[in-house]
């Protein structure tokens, strides 16, 4: 990290599963969202709140089944505090919950460092919050480029990228 102040205050809960210590959790979601604001340049109010929650399939697959009838697990959902067409986001930003059994095994599957991966669903989850999406083409092509300009700021590599899939 550059030891610049982040533009947003964070709080992180490790809920459930076997997750690295909160220090390091800290750092990865620090560097994301500092990556992510400065590449992304998101609009947020000075002061502004993000949630992050560290959990295990169990409790994503419910929260999946409860706010989007998908009664599965997936590896992070976020919840906006402001509607999708804001122009400024916050002061609650909304929540990023990841699920741990799930990053782990995708990991595993695409041959990634478990780190560079939960740091590129923390970017996902965040640009979410700020109002982007994926579900047509050309939305998913914005914002997989946006994810892949962040992360390779963090170093890491473009997750997709055929190699990475």
């Amino acid at each position: 990290m550059s030891g610049e102040t982040l533009p947003i205050a964070i709080d992180l809960l490790v809920e459930a599963g076997d997750w690295p210590d909160e220090d390091e959790l800290a750092r990865l979601v620090a560097g994301a969202v500092e990556a992510s604001f400065a590449i992304g340049r998101l609009p947020a109010v000075k002061g502004s709140e993000l949630s992050v929650v560290f959990t295990d399939d169990e409790h994503v697959r419910q929260l999946n089944a409860d706010y989007r009838d998908k009664d599965k697990p997936t590896n992070v959902l976020s919840f906006p505090g402001s509607p999708p067409d804001a122009k400024l986001f916050g002061p609650l930003l909304g929540d990023i919950v990841v699920a741990r059994e799930t990053v782990v095994a995708e990991a595993l599957e695409q041959g990634l460092a478990f780190e560079d991966h939960l740091t590129h669903l923390v970017v996902h989850g965040l640009l979410h919050l700020f109002g982007h999406d994926h579900l047509e083409d050309d939305e998913a092509e914005r914002m997989e480029s946006l994810e892949t300009e962040i992360l390779a700021r963090l170093g890491i590599a473009d997750p997709y990228a055929e190699s990475a899939l």
